[in-house]
């Protein structure tokens, strides 16, 4: 398992820094242009609000094999009288997530008709934002936008933007040759992101998500990356200097994607989207508060990623894995939490997967677990070491 992390999964630390010290300044040029050229006047206006928050394993010290994918969230200037409606307890919006609505307070639509009917869709007899018009909306503006990023950054790199209809645009970044020793080519998916405050952000659904009666653009779900992000902070303070719960995450996901090689349709799809990464987390998560942290130091890697295997392997047996941060009351008090996510409803991750499904997975994870180094030496030659599309 060591020498599988060693050699086809770590990332090389100083490549990953070149990486993202380019994607950050790339990434500030490009919203700096967006912004000024988005500045409108009046407060009935979209417009980007100057930031950027950088999210996922890249910044979270578990990506896994090449530094050459990246996520960033863009903050969204929004005008007032759009107040945040959960919809999880009336049963609207997809399973295994927590959904929101921003709905337009009453007589806000007459008073700012052009916005209204710009941005907004009626939902239940109310006006809501509608997350597939603020997505198209950033995808025009940004590659309205781009040819004044790509003359100042001729000399650096070659850049260019690419979407695809229910999806966040991707920044495709191509460095020029001796300007990032590593000449890494790399992809940036930015995010459009609705602020709630408390470093909590409101994003559109994945357009695979269930249509019915409901309008799927109506709803927004959530992001809580940046508590995410002060977690595994804090759990770096507490646990021993050579934790190794990284490490297992890492490994885990290695072994997921592995393992999708020898598996067929329909159920690769099902493997990964039941083993989704934000999952693999969740669980980690789980495990890592219910006995002493000095249990995780790297001599016990093994004894670990098995008890991580065999917790998981539980959780698909038992259909229930809950969300970490939503209306979570044991987390550490040192981990601040916003009250909008204390009193949130508790969400069931594996509740938008029937029993069958999760059952099969389940036995493919500890089969997987058995046979690990069969699988490795099976499925480590070049052929297979190419990314694998994440659903």
């Amino acid at each position: 398992l060591e020498r599988f992390l060693a050699r086809q999964l770590r990332v090389s630390p100083h490549v990953l820094g070149h990486s993202k010290a380019h994607v950050g300044r790339v990434v500030a040029e490009l919203v700096r242009a967006a912004k000024a050229q988005g500045l409108q006047p009046g407060p009935l206006a979209l417009s980007l609000r100057g930031d950027f928050v950088r999210i996922g394993s890249a910044y979270e010290q578990h990506k896994v094999r090449s530094p050459d994918c990246f996520d960033i969230l863009v903050p969204l200037r929004l005008p007032p009288h759009l107040e945040p409606q959960p919809r999880r307890a009336d049963g609207l919006g997809p399973c295994g997530a927590f959904v929101c609505g921003l709905r337009a307070r009453d007589g806000w639509t007459r008073r700012c008709r052009p916005f209204a009917e710009g941005f907004c869709l009626e939902l239940q007899g109310c006006s809501h934002l509608s997350s597939g018009l603020v997505l198209r909306w950033f995808q025009g503006h940004l590659q309205r936008c781009l040819g004044a990023v790509r003359y100042r950054l001729q000399e650096r790199c070659r850049v260019s933007l690419s979407a695809c209809p229910g999806q966040p645009p991707t920044l495709r970044i191509l460095p020029c040759s001796d300007y990032v020793c590593c000449h890494i080519s790399m992809a940036v998916r930015l995010i459009p992101a609705i602020p709630l405050g408390d470093a909590l952000y409101l994003t559109a659904l994945p357009p695979e998500g269930p249509h019915g009666s409901l309008a799927p653009e109506a709803l927004w779900g959530l992001n809580a990356s940046r508590h995410e992000q002060r977690l595994l902070g804090w759990l770096k303070e507490q646990a021993p200097a050579a934790s190794c719960h990284l490490k297992c995450l890492q490994i885990l996901k290695g072994l997921r994607d592995l393992r999708r090689h020898g598996l067929e349709e329909p159920f690769c799809s099902q493997w990964g989207r039941v083993l989704s990464s934000y999952l693999l987390k969740t669980a980690l998560f789980s495990l890592l508060l219910q006995g002493p942290l000095e249990a995780w130091d790297e001599r016990f890697l093994v004894e670990r990623l098995e008890d991580l295997v065999l917790y998981l392997r539980d959780c698909l047996r038992k259909q229930v894995l809950m969300d970490f941060f939503l209306g979570n009351t044991s987390i550490p008090e040192a981990v601040a939490l916003p009250r909008f996510l204390k009193e949130a409803a508790p969400v069931n991750l594996l509740s938008a997967f029937d029993g069958p499904t999760l059952d099969l997975v389940a036995f493919q994870l500890i089969s997987t677990w058995i046979q690990a180094p069969h699988i490795i030496r099976m499925y480590s030659s070049p052929r297979y070491l190419r990314p694998v599309p994440t659903p």
